[in-house]
């Protein structure tokens, strides 16, 4: 592998030598301290964002290399015009791999065929975010132990969420999985994953409008927020923002071992009363999305510890 465009480029055998990894590094993080000394990693961020970039960042940091980027498309030439592609074939230069988010589709995908080192998609417009699903399954492991017969329960933008589509891929390789969809009709999940995922592998699913009705047959809920840099229309983002807000009273239904998972940032779809609930593991995923990131690094760059 030497880049990480889709989700899908991983086998399930990647993955549970991602988790393998990760795990390991849990365990002995003094062990990969100086792993990557005198590896640079950059980060080429056109859209904005907080948790993704720092966590690359922090990433590199504990394995002893040095990070260099940018956070915002402004503060870099493609404000002057510069194409990804030139872009990308420069940093090439002053960098072991790169980790890149773009608003447009492809745009990583466009990467990797100018930069000449590794390239991590870390977010594409509505359509990939490969390593938060590498924190979303890390996450799982670590609560359920297993990713096999679970149902799970996706709630508030399915259409535009790029994570949402990234772990529908990812969990669609498990025996005994089952999706509830949970969202409103114009934000449902895109036909081509219900065709070309659900459907062509036989997996049961179902799509409701009501969260509360779906509350007691989840293992796993997982919360997006309804995103106001997706939409083209301001009055229909307005009235759609606010479709779900998960309270503890709409808990109380639900299992007593059900994980709460939320790629972040949140807004007001999960209220602040849910952050005490020992089912509330969005802070958890945070943590876990360094570990696999830093896992991901040691596998993009070959280095062996």
């Amino acid at each position: 592998m030497n880049n990480l465009i889709d989700i899908m480029q991983l086998s399930v055998e990647e993955i549970d030598e991602l988790i393998a990894t990760a795990l390991d590094i849990i365990a002995d993080p003094d062990k990969y301290a100086e792993s990557c000394k005198r590896k640079k990693l950059a980060t080429l961020f056109f859209e904005p964002s907080t948790r993704t970039r720092l966590s690359f960042e922090a990433a590199m940091y504990e394995l002893g290399g040095q990070v260099l980027g940018f956070s915002a498309a402004n503060s870099s030439s493609a404000a002057k015009g510069e194409s990804v592609a030139d872009t990308v074939r420069t940093v090439g230069c002053y960098a072991d791999v790169i980790a890149m988010r773009h608003p447009k589709e492809g745009a990583p995908l466009v990467a990797t065929r100018t930069a000449g080192v590794p390239v991590i998609n870390a977010g594409d417009g509505g359509h990939n975010h490969p390593t938060q699903t590498l924190a979303d399954l890390l996450t799982i492991y670590r609560k359920k132990g297993k990713f096999s017969g679970l149902t799970i329960g996706l709630c508030g933008d399915l259409k535009f969420g790029r994570t949402v589509h990234s772990l529908i891929c990812a969990m669609s390789r498990y025996e005994g999985v089952k999706f509830v969809m949970i969202s409103p009709e114009e934000l449902r999940v895109p036909r081509y994953l219900i065709t070309d995922v659900i459907d062509r592998k036989g997996i049961p699913y179902e799509e409701t409008t009501s969260l509360e009705e779906a509350m007691p047959k989840l293992d796993i809920l997982y919360m997006t927020r309804v995103q106001r840099e997706r939409f083209f229309n301001e009055a229909d983002y307005l009235r759609l923002k606010d479709s779900y807000v998960l309270t503890p009273e709409k808990l109380v239904p639900a299992k007593s071992d059900l994980i709460v998972m939320h790629p972040l940032p949140r807004v007001n779809e999960i209220s602040v009363a849910v952050d005490a609930d020992p089912r509330a593991c969005y802070f958890d995923q945070v943590l876990n999305g360094k570990y696999m990131r830093m896992a991901l690094i040691l596998k993009l760059l070959e280095v062996k510890v």
